[in-house]
């Protein structure tokens, strides 16, 4: 029986068994969208990443992005882990930069990768620039659905936002690290805010320790009760930081730990060039550990 080669990753860290576990299914040119999706829910991860030949030559390869309940054109942690395993697997030894071009459903998406003394790194730039989702979200009905009372949310300029930019989210800002700890997805409040919010996913972020943000991301109707690091909500952060009046003229960094309450650490490094017209791009850093290859048979 045929069988496809599988490797999984942890993205957004070094360290064996923090940060974002992820799948890799190479060769999987032959596969239909419902084999794809079959294999996704047998991994049971947050993404699923599938592998096929590129349809310009001139690229690294087209991929296929899956959660266990459906396919969604674009995420960051499948990007990250997947460049630096197609990267690291044609240069095996020493220091190294590449690019790594990946034909995503939400558009070509570039990806740098770096080895430099057995570190490596890998930066995309988003393919989507965000723009505001419609939908709503009362600030009384988020508060409930998170287990949260309204003077819990926002802080300093930051209040709560409804963006998009390939997928979309509703980012809450939250008072501080206690808030941001004892929050949780409540029913029937949940299911309400994300019919209203026309989203299936919250962002919640705060000032850190260490970083710029810490934040969480829930998305239990997505088949994702909490996910340790969300690569391509981060990189949407950057429109929730304009209007919070945070972005300066230029290029600016943060650096963003997600995943802590949960017991996987991740770090994140957003990087976002801003000009009179606005947002220009948003770029995406992070690390990646490899944790196991394997064979998989076909569905």
């Amino acid at each position: 029986m045929t069988s496809l080669q599988f490797h999984t990753l942890d993205v957004f860290t070094a360290t064996p068994y923090c940060g974002n576990p992820l799948a890799v299914v190479l060769g999987a040119d032959d596969l239909s969208a419902q084999d794809m999706q079959t294999m996704a829910r047998e991994f049971n991860l947050s993404e699923t990443i599938f592998v096929q030949a590129p349809v310009n030559p001139a690229h690294t390869a087209r991929v296929r992005i899956f959660f266990p309940t459906a396919e969604i054109p674009f995420a960051g942690h499948p990007t990250i882990g997947c460049a630096i395993l197609l990267a690291t697997s044609t240069q095996p030894e020493g220091d190294f930069s590449t690019e790594i071009l990946l034909e995503e459903e939400a558009g070509l998406v570039p990806v740098r990768v770096v080895r430099r003394r057995e570190e490596i790194e890998a930066e995309f730039t988003a393919p989507v620039l965000p723009s505001a989702a419609p939908g709503t979200a009362a600030p009384e009905l988020i508060a409930q659905a998170l287990d949260l009372v309204p003077q819990d949310l926002g802080f300093a300029s930051h209040q709560p936002g409804i963006w998009q930019g390939g997928p979309s989210f509703l980012y809450v800002p939250v008072a501080d690290l206690e808030v941001l700890a004892r929050a949780r997805p409540i029913e029937p409040f949940w299911s309400e805010l994300m019919d209203r919010a026309g989203v299936d996913s919250a962002y919640l972020y705060t000032p850190g320790v260490e970083c710029d943000f810490q934040a969480r991301m829930f998305s239990p109707t997505a088949g994702i009760p909490e996910d340790p690091a969300t690569g391509s909500a981060t990189a949407i952060l950057a429109a929730q930081l304009r209007a919070a009046r945070v972005l300066r003229p230029g290029t600016q960094s943060f650096t963003l730990h997600q995943g802590v309450e949960m017991g996987r650490p991740s770090t994140l490094t957003l990087t976002v060039d801003y000009a009179a017209e606005g947002i220009t791009a948003m770029r995406i850093r992070g690390t990646a550990v490899h944790i196991s290859q394997g064979q998989m048979r076909r569905p």
